[in-house]
């Protein structure tokens, strides 16, 4: 495991980031504690550093089992939590990113993690009701307090996250030096302006679900290959519990699934190290985010450390999923020589710059 400093921090974290979504078996599929003590172990014993969750995972297990297990080694660690959705429904103070809720949610994540800062506190989601200015300002005073080191974004438009770092730039607040977007071979979306916008700003950039919610790991295709390997099943032998259904999968999904796996076999590595290793050619900024139910799971993806796509075959992927950029992106290629003439630099030959 090499490490990269998050954005234009000097926090120095791990290539992969261990998801704790999983933490708890609460509402659902996910983890007990015992299997949880063995992930965070594993993650830990590979040089994995920074871990990920939030206020509302499991409804709240995943920090309190987080704070368990890292009772007496939580300086080790790089820890995240998120604050944003709900914490009572009917409360209408007690969700968003005003101060208020910012304050009690970040109190509750503290005595749930067992501990007195968290090391980058992330906005879930933009809230559109609540001033930029506002969020800020708390988040600021919580880091001059203390109990924040860091801050980040997840889940917002691009204009949002440049304006809240200008408007911090300006006014000698704390900027966001992270932003946690979702990313795959079979999500391309912040490709055509958060991912940009992350370059330009410095922003490390967190991606959640690199495996496409599952798909990409090659579950819902039939077995091929030595890539069968990493195939995810149960402690029963049958096939893992999903949160997708199988039908709700378009054929692109499924053909984008295919090539995975087609690439997967010539290497001799799983369809899940493939998609995860794809992720992080995009862009020095990517830090994908991996979440597991079991230790195996977590395991197999920390192998797409190992894994080297040529060029060729980021080609090959790249084109099984169709991806355009769209407006203004083309536009602006397609009309650079006609409005810029010699001044293009992108027309230049080679080192001409």
């Amino acid at each position: 495991m090499r490490y990269r400093t998050l954005g234009a921090s000097g926090l120095r974290v791990s290539e992969l980031i261990l998801g704790a979504m999983t933490f708890g078996e609460q509402g659902g599929v996910g983890a007990p504690l015992e299997e949880c003590r063995r992930i965070l172990d594993a993650f830990a014993e590979a040089g994995g550093n920074t871990l990920d969750t939030a206020i509302n995972y499991r409804d709240g297990a995943s920090e309190e089992i987080l704070g368990e297990l890292l009772t007496g080694r939580r300086e080790s660690f790089v820890l995240g939590t998120k604050y944003t959705v709900s914490r009572d429904r009917a409360d209408p103070n007690a969700a968003g990113n005003a101060r208020k809720n910012l304050r009690a949610s970040l109190e509750t994540s503290l005595r749930r993690l067992r501990t007195d800062h968290i090391d980058v506190y992330w906005v879930h989601m933009w809230d559109r009701f609540t001033p930029i200015e506002e969020t800020m300002r708390a988040l600021d005073d919580a880091i001059r307090a203390g109990k924040i080191l860091y801050i980040g974004i997840s889940d917002a438009p691009a204009w949002v996250v440049a304006r809240a770092n200008t408007l911090a730039d300006w006014r000698g607040w704390s900027q966001f030096v992270g932003l946690q977007v979702p990313y795959s071979l079979l999500n391309r979306d912040i490709e055509r302006e958060l991912l940009p916008m992350a370059q330009s700003l410095g922003l490390g950039v967190t991606a959640w679900s690199p495996l496409g919610g599952g798909v990409l790991s090659g579950k819902y295709i039939p077995p091929a290959g030595p890539s069968t390997a990493g195939t995810s099943k149960d402690q029963a032998g049958g096939p893992a519990p999903t949160r997708l259904s199988a039908a709700s999968l378009t054929e692109l999904d499924l053909a984008v699934a295919r090539t995975v796996r087609e690439v997967a076999d010539e290497l001799g590595v799983t369809p899940s190290q493939v998609a995860i290793a794809w992720t992080t050619c995009r862009s020095a900024a990517i830090l994908p985010i991996l979440g597991a139910r079991r230790v195996d799971q977590l395991r197999d993806n920390l192998g797409a450390l190992d894994v080297t796509l040529t060029p060729d075959l980021v080609a090959r992927l790249d084109s099984a999923t169709g991806f355009s950029p769209g407006f203004p992106t083309e536009f602006i290629d397609q009309t650079s020589p006609w409005v810029l003439g010699a001044a293009d630099l992108d027309s230049q030959p080679h080192g001409a710059r």
